[in-house]
Order: structure tokens, then sequence, then C-alpha cells
């Protein structure tokens, strides 16, 4: 299945903004809101990860599919609906260029496909996406398949930006691209110290830190020197959460007043935790966030106290 074929789940992202939410509409404060954030379906990885080669493509993704279907059902099931879906990267294993990426993405639209229409679905390029060395090449052929890789929206007077964490990595295939997202970057967070969001959150694959600014380098987190750099930035500006997915682990902590949060994946684990999607509930004075393993969600559902937050006192 195409992404035109697949309908209006995906292609949202086009000029740096998600048509799904109209930004006039959008940008006043209505009241306590939630959404959900993935990360990490990666199919393929599972079979590669048990063979020891994880540069292979992985030419088995059976369970990756079952895990999917299983949390897009949990969410189209909930209620009240969440406000949108983002999915922070790594969306198939298959690198550009190799064999197994086509055949992956076209199953995992098919998948996605199901997802009710009324909760918009945020892709987030991911390092498997892009290639670990992103190109202006493979960054076209993201935003072919899924659409732009860098955007922001509003929703419910909550500033949204998406940003492709590639470009700290390694932009030397691509340094205008990347000075690029740096120049839109810079104007978005300046517009966000200026008007008054309720809050302004970031969504990335791969995470600034996975327990403090000051860690070590990793092949999990972004070196120290761009991640400090970039969370003052986002400090100043005001932004209180960034959501992030790579580490195929829940981890995270704080700089200041960021709370950096990083969910486990819905498909390959690599640590302790299980298949699984965060429940990120937004209010007036705080972002409230719990992961759910795709069985909890399934069979229980938001717990009574999340609930509570969304309902206006």
């Amino acid at each position: 299945m195409s992404a035109a074929e697949a309908g209006g789940v995906f292609r949202r992202a086009r000029g740096r903004t998600l048509d799904a939410f109209p930004s006039e509409k959008e940008r006043e404060w209505k009241g306590p809101f939630y959404f959900i954030q993935g990360a990490d379906p990666q199919f393929g990885l599972v079979k590669a990860w048990s063979t020891g080669n994880c540069d292979s493509g992985g030419d088995e993704w059976g369970q990756e599919i079952r895990l999917t279907e299983q949390a897009v059902e949990a969410i189209n099931k909930l209620k009240p609906k969440p406000r949108f879906f983002v999915l922070c990267g790594d969306l198939v294993h298959a690198m550009p260029g190799t064999p197994w990426r086509k055949e992956q993405t076209a199953d995992l639209q098919r998948v996605l496909a199901r997802l009710d229409p009324d909760i918009p679905l945020v892709p987030v390029s991911g390092n498997h996406d892009l290639g670990n060395v992103p190109t202006p090449e493979t960054v076209a052929e993201f935003q072919r398949t899924w659409g732009d890789d860098y955007f922001s929206f509003w929703v419910g007077g909550v500033l949204c930006l998406v940003l492709n964490s590639q470009f700290w990595h390694d932009a030397s295939g691509c340094p205008a691209l990347k000075q690029a997202q740096d120049r839109w970057l810079e104007q978005q967070l300046s517009a966000a110290g200026q008007r008054r969001c309720r809050h302004a959150i970031v969504f990335q694959h791969i995470p600034l830190f996975l327990q403090s600014v000051e860690e070590d380098d990793d092949y999990f987190n972004l070196t120290k020197a761009v991640r400090r750099e970039l969370a003052d930035k986002l400090v100043r500006a005001g932004v209180t959460a960034v959501f992030s997915g790579h580490y195929h682990r829940n981890a995270g902590g704080t700089y200041q007043n960021l709370d950096m949060v990083v969910s486990s994946a819905i498909g390959c684990q690599l640590g302790q935790d299980t298949h699984g999607l965060r429940v990120v509930v937004v209010t007036a004075e705080k972002i409230v966030h719990r992961y759910y393993s795709l069985d909890e969600l399934s069979e229980k559902g938001i717990e009574e106290d999340l609930l509570d937050l969304m309902r206006e006192k």
C-alpha cells in the first residue's frame, strides 16, 4: 500500500506544519487533553537481533506486524480519543537502499492505515528511516513516504516541534539540510518564547540523554557538546518536555525544567521492558506521562487517575 493509498493517516506534514491541526483553531488553550507516544516498531529488527546480524534488514517481521496491530487496536479503543499518535522513529529496520525496505514499509503503512482517522498519525524520522549518515536522497525518500522530516503544529494551545535528530548525530552527508533545520528551529523557539503557548513539547528519535545531561557519549544519546547546547536552547525557549525512542528501553531524566522522556519500543526490546506505548496527559500546569504495556492498554485502558486529570475541575 502506498502512502497515497493509505489515505488520510499519512503525509499530513507539508510546508513544515501538520494540516490535521489548523493553527488558527488550535493556538488557544481549551482544557486538558492527552496523546499517545510510541517508538521503534522497526519491522525486521526482532529477526535481525536474534541472529546477531543487525546490519541485515531482517527478512521476517511477522511479530512486529502483530505488535503494531495490537498497538493500533488498543489506541482505537481508548475513550476519550487521544488527540494524536506520535511515532518517534525507526519505523522499519531496513536502511535506505537495502533489501526488504519497501516490503517492511508497505506492511507498516497497511497496519497504521487502520488507525482511527480522527486520531492523526505524527511520524518522526529515525536513523533507520534516514540512514546513520543521512543524505539529501534519503531525506527526500522519507518525505515522499511519510511527510516532512521536521515540522511544528499547535494542538489545544500547545506548540509541538517534531525534529530530525539524525542531523545532530552526523550531518556530514547533508550539511545544508542540517543548517536549514537549525535556522528553522531558531525561528520556532523564538516564537515559542514570544507567544504564550501553554506548553512547548519536542518529539525526536535520538534522546538528548538517557539519564543525565552530563553522562558519557553513547550510541543511544547525542554527544555531550551537542546535547548541552540543544538542551540550553530548549530550556531558554520554555520547552518543558522532549519525547524520544531509539533506546528500546524506558529511561529519562531532567535538566533544569526540561523532562527528557525515553520510551521503549513497540517492537524489539533490548532490556527488561515490555512492548508498549506511553500515555501523555497535558494539563494547564503540567505534563504527566505513563508507559503501558500493550497488554495493559488493550485490556484495561487508561487508569482513572490519569482520566481524572483530563476532567475539567
